[in-house]
């Protein structure tokens, strides 16, 4: 850990992290400049011979210890941050089952339909514990700890002290899990659309040649906005984080069901991010994935045109 700041705010009680990816490093990030505290994590990836050295090295870098197990590192934590994928969200729940002690509480920020987070609130009211259901709403870049959030659930209020001492920004919206989740989830049917239907029409207008006429229209419609500089940041984040926005899309489809509305756009959106992902041109920038909606448009052509029988 870096020096110690003499005003930064001391939190009593150690955290712990289900999962140690992009949003719990970027919380870590932030927390670090305003607050003192104890803080552990278990990351799936450590369990898998392919992915545990670098996932050590994540904790070795972030100054944190790493558990053996989601048991292990919630024992005797007054807080667990649960950042899993979408589709492990349950299990993650139920793996602190045996060891969360009474009162902890558990923020469940994981991007699944609200019927998912009732299930593991079930799972976590039956230790004792608090469950929070917590909505990221932005990319926790550039903002990190300051990213906008919603918090619902029995542990809400509990939860609003912390994340005031954390310096997090949030808006607690009611006392029922789920509420913050349904908001997520039916933005996301125009957030991750909106990726999806760029990336299905800029890289067919860079295959027809007239990505600049496209963009250049778009402006037009939309004031303001900078068409180009848009594409090629949403087509970097599908590229580099479609597999988990598409888990993402397959909720919100859940979500749309169980208010008794189908979920066509969502099911589309979902195969779109999965379809950019699984092209593979993610490997054609060893250095990193750029924010240039022509490269990316490029590089995934590159690969159709790959795939095509000889």
């Amino acid at each position: 850990m870096g020096a110690v700041v003499k005003d930064k705010k001391k939190i009593d009680g150690r955290i712990a992290f289900i999962g140690f990816g992009e949003a719990a490093q970027a919380f870590l990030t932030g927390w670090r400049t305003v607050a003192e505290f104890a803080v552990d994590a278990y990351d799936i990836k450590t369990d898998q011979t392919e992915t545990r050295i670098a996932k050590q090295e994540d904790y070795r870098m972030h100054g944190i210890g790493g558990g053996a197990s989601a048991a292990e590192v919630v024992q005797g934590a007054s807080f667990v941050f649960s950042a899993v994928t979408a589709d492990a969200s349950l299990d993650a729940a139920e793996s602190v089952v045996p060891a969360i002690g009474a009162g902890a509480l558990y923020l469940d920020i994981n991007s699944v339909s609200p019927n998912r987070k009732r299930a593991s609130a079930d799972l976590i009211a039956a230790t004792g514990a608090l469950y929070v259901d917590v909505a990221v709403m932005a990319p926790v870049h550039p903002k990190l700890h300051r990213t906008p959030l919603l918090i619902s659930g029995p542990g809400a209020e509990k939860a609003a002290d912390l994340l005031d001492r954390l310096d997090m920004k949030f808006e607690l919206i009611s006392g029922k899990v789920g509420d913050a989740s349904v908001i997520k989830m039916i933005r996301s049917v125009l957030v991750k659309g909106f990726e999806s239907l760029m990336v299905e029409s800029v890289v067919a207008a860079v295959k027809a040649g007239v990505d600049e006429r496209i963009l250049n229209s778009l402006g037009n419609v939309y004031p303001g906005m900078d068409m180009a500089k848009h594409a090629g940041y949403m087509m970097e984040r599908v590229m580099v984080h479609g597999r988990r926005r598409a888990a993402e899309m397959r909720e919100v489809e859940k979500t749309l069901q169980e208010l008794g509305i189908d979920g066509f756009m969502a099911a589309a959106t979902a195969r779109r991010q999965d379809w950019f992902v699984d092209l593979g041109a993610a490997a054609d920038f060893p250095d990193g994935v750029p924010e240039d909606y022509r490269a990316l448009a490029r590089a995934a052509l590159r690969r159709l045109e790959a795939r095509k029988p000889s």
